[in-house]
């Protein structure tokens, strides 16, 4: 998947917690996230809004990319642990993707 498909995607799924998302949805997603918040984040106000309007598809993208590798998306919930909630949820997103069809869905590699 490229990185403009990625972003699609993710907007076209902007609340949608179900099904898988591939390593590369979720990592060009974060980066295009990354890349707004340091275009627009040093104006106050629309960098607000921004924030505001992304963490609902930040959430759902995290949440299919962990079912991708077969586990719950509540375990984002990781990250109100500091430090070591943030590190164990980056090593479960770079994981590969389980083999086949899991509970939450067929591979989306295939």
């Amino acid at each position: 998947m490229d990185f403009i498909t990625a972003i699609k995607t993710c907007f076209s799924k902007y609340a949608d917690f179900n099904g898988r998302a591939r390593r590369s949805e979720f990592w060009f997603w974060w980066l295009f996230t990354f890349i707004v918040g340091l275009i627009l984040g040093w104006i106050p106000v629309i960098g607000w809004i921004i924030s505001i309007a992304l963490i609902i598809p930040n959430l759902a993208v995290g949440a299919r990319r962990l079912h991708d590798t077969g586990k719950s998306g509540w375990w984002q919930l990781l990250t109100l642990i500091p430090l070591i909630g943030a590190i164990v949820l980056i090593v479960f997103w770079a994981q590969d993707s389980h083999a086949g069809e899991n509970k939450y869905g067929a591979n989306p590699k295939a």
